[in-house]
């Protein structure tokens, strides 16, 4: 990989890596309380499985947006970026929602709206670049899972 195509690739994984930790260090009072306090829904996996599974989803979406960028300018590339952009404020938010203001109901409707949006996200990749595209599907499908742990988290805690 050239000089460009490197620091095109490190500057995507940074922006993603740097909204994931910028979100956790804003919530971080609030993730603690959900740890000690909330009841949680069956199938809830250990606390440390979390930072884990989402640092790798941060650097996979990073190389995703990386390869986006890289293809030719035109309009699906802008859609697919604006796309990347708008689910990444979604994601940010969402941590505001659920671990800030432990907000749980309308964290749920948010993440609904981050789903639609990753989904938006995967098919604008998809059209002008399929291994990127492939690469968010397993951030759909936490997401689809986080979806079921912040219906049971707010049913159980109402």
């Amino acid at each position: 990989m050239n000089r460009v195509g490197w620091k095109r690739y490190l500057f995507w994984i940074l922006v993603a890596e740097g909204t994931g930790a910028l979100a956790g260090f804003l919530t971080r009072e609030g993730t603690q309380l959900y740890a000690e306090g909330i009841e949680k829904p069956p199938l809830s996996p250990p606390g440390i499985v979390f930072p884990i599974v989402w640092t790798l989803l941060y650097l996979v979406m990073g190389i995703s947006a990386a390869r986006i960028a890289a293809c030719a300018p035109s309009l699906q590339r802008t859609r697919a970026l604006w796309a990347f952009w708008l689910q990444l404020a979604f994601n940010f938010g969402w941590s505001l929602l659920f671990f800030g203001l432990q907000n749980f109901l309308a964290a749920l409707f948010w993440l609904g709206a981050l789903w639609l949006l990753i989904l938006w996200m995967i098919l604008s990749f998809a059209k002008l670049d399929l291994a990127a595209a492939l690469l968010e599907v397993p951030y759909l499908l936490w997401v689809t899972f986080a979806g079921w742990l912040n219906l049971g988290v707010w049913w159980l805690n109402r």
